[in-house]
């Protein structure tokens, strides 16, 4: 497969874990499917890591790989001389800006999972009455939250989607580094010259 060709693959990749990343974190405004005030909402929802870093940013980063395939051997950018390494090679930084991206959706993730769900208290407050992920293998605990119903499984589902898709990311990011590199130093499989032949560049 073409340099072009794998960015492309990848790009369409992204594309659907961004929609899925920018929902998953959209459903957590509604813990357990309803409807709650602001304040009572995790803290770790409003760190916007699955719109922002798994879902605006990866969007961007699809688009820009999907293209990558288009960009002919005459020019990109603008500029005539640059050409499709050029291209490869601002792919690489892309990529790289991927992984920060992801990898803060990542991090959000786990400490959403190892805090646990903000929720009504046996005392009347709204808090974490969870301490280092203990509720995750003590179901016993769970009954320290009382409302709203199902919260913690709810919190614990989609964060952990959220985790997986920031995980397999980061992979694809990896992978568009190790494919721009290629291309930048080898140039593409084939594409279109000035002149409208087909050679390697």
């Amino acid at each position: 497969m073409c340099v072009g060709d794998c960015a492309r693959c990848l790009g369409g990749t992204l594309n659907l874990l961004s929609f899925a990343a920018f929902l998953a974190n959209l459903l957590l405004f509604f813990p357990g499917g309803k409807h709650v005030h602001n304040h009572q909402i995790s803290d770790e929802v409003w760190f916007f890591g699955g719109i922002i870093g798994s879902g605006i940013m990866m969007l961007f980063l699809a688009n820009m790989f999907s293209d990558l395939r288009y960009n002919d051997c005459c020019g990109c950018c603008g500029f005539e001389s640059c050409g499709k390494r050029f291209a490869m090679f601002s792919s690489i930084i892309y990529a790289m800006i991927g992984l920060l991206g992801s990898g803060y959706s990542c991090v959000v993730s786990l400490i959403a999972i190892k805090n646990g769900p903000k929720c009504l208290m046996h005392n009347d407050t709204w808090g974490y009455p969870f301490h280092d992920g203990d509720y995750l293998n003590n179901k016993f605990l769970w009954k320290k939250c009382l409302k709203p119903d199902g919260v913690i499984s709810w919190n614990l589902t989609f964060f952990s989607i959220l985790l997986v898709i920031a995980l397999i990311q980061m992979l694809i990011c990896a992978i568009q580094v190790v494919n721009g590199l290629l291309g930048t130093l080898c140039g593409d499989c084939q594409c279109c010259g000035c002149c409208g032949e087909y050679r390697r560049v």
